[in-house]
């Protein structure tokens, strides 16, 4: 598998790409992954992975996070 593909081609961020990519902090990242309806998270085992479209849409409705 090709390690270097772009962010911004990804479908699935790991926490510390979503961290840079959207320039919010992994604690906070993780804290909004923590609620029930969360709509941006995937779960693969303990792996935490957040839906960038999910996400960007998420972002783009908040005033403040």
């Amino acid at each position: 598998m090709d390690e270097n593909i772009k962010i911004s081609d990804k479908a699935f961020l790991t926490l510390k790409e979503a961290s840079d990519y959207f320039n919010i902090g992994q604690d906070k990242i993780r804290k909004l992954t923590n609620e029930k309806e969360c709509e941006f998270v995937l779960f693969n085992g303990s792996k935490r992975l957040i839906k960038k479209d999910n996400i960007e849409k998420y972002l783009n409705g908040q005033y403040s996070i």
